[in-house]
């Protein structure tokens, strides 16, 4: 029931997505919406059928086999049978802050990756139930999902910086009123980075009631995600892009202060409650 919540809440904030694009399309030409919508699809679809490499190389991950870790690689090949899913690749990334992460297009084309810091930190149930949460990521293709909600929010940005460096104005209302049209831009733009930022918490809701399952057990990735959570907000992750923020289990500590209204995951005490029946 919880999932098919946050999977009917996913449709309804995807729905918000292109309602709020339509919105502030309508104050320039259908001409300059097309140019811009094509241009943010042709960029977000690169950035999709590239995602496993981008993500992959930015955190440096290091791929590993059975022979070169043998309990992580035997893990996830059975955690991947129990979810009926191909065998991903699998990625040892060199961080001291302890998270994992899903990539990849498609079933058929993912990575797994986990870092040296979590290694370290999770028992075998807790890093069981972190890579099965991954694993339900990949299962219920929530790149895909991302992608979309991050076309959006990126033609948004391409309209703002067009607005910035052109001094484009609308010409459907407001008599092209510049002022007028900056502030649609800028409530746009807002509301494009906070609707995205709930489907990713949407997500995360599904995933780790579908890395349960898939587990066979709640308790290993409720401990984990606490565990994750406490070191996690003590050391930064050195990664260069925090557009990246949702790939993660939780939410990475940047060395700045994120509000929850930004923030791409749900506050991990929920998301326990909600494993543990709490919710």
């Amino acid at each position: 029931m919880i999932a098919f919540k946050n999977n009917l809440k996913t449709v309804f904030l995807l729905a918000a997505l292109f309602g709020l694009l339509v919105w502030v399309g309508s104050y320039w030409g259908r001409q300059g919406m097309i140019m811009f919508g094509a241009i943010g699809l042709l960029m977000n679809f690169g950035a999709w059928f590239f995602s496993d490499k981008i993500a992959i190389k930015s955190m440096r991950g290091q791929e590993v086999n059975e022979q070169t870790a043998p309990e992580l690689y035997r893990m996830i090949e059975d955690l991947s049978r129990r979810a009926g899913l191909p065998m991903p690749r699998v990625f040892v990334c060199p961080h001291d802050a302890p998270n994992a992460f899903a990539t990849g297009r498609n079933p058929r084309h993912a990575a797994v990756a986990v870092t040296s810091g979590a290694l370290r930190l999770l028992d075998r149930d807790e890093l069981e139930g972190v890579m099965a949460h991954e694993l339900a990521h990949v299962k219920n293709r929530d790149t895909l999902t991302s992608t979309i909600a991050a076309t959006i929010a990126g033609i948004f940005s391409m309209i703002a910086q067009s607005f910035m460096f052109f001094g484009m104005g609308g010409n459907n209302r407001e008599g092209g009123n510049p002022l007028a049209v900056l502030l649609v831009v800028i409530l746009g733009a807002v509301g494009a980075v906070l609707i995205k930022a709930m489907i990713s918490r949407a997500r995360e809701f599904v995933a780790d009631a579908d890395g349960a399952a898939i587990a066979g057990s709640p308790h290993g990735l409720a401990s984990a995600l606490r565990k994750l959570d406490s070191v996690a907000k003590q050391v930064p992750l050195h990664q260069p892009n925090p557009a990246m923020n949702n790939l993660f289990i939780v939410e990475p500590f940047m060395g700045r202060t994120i509000t929850n209204m930004f923030a791409s995951h749900p506050p991990t005490e929920k998301r326990v409650a909600a494993l543990l029946g709490g919710r």
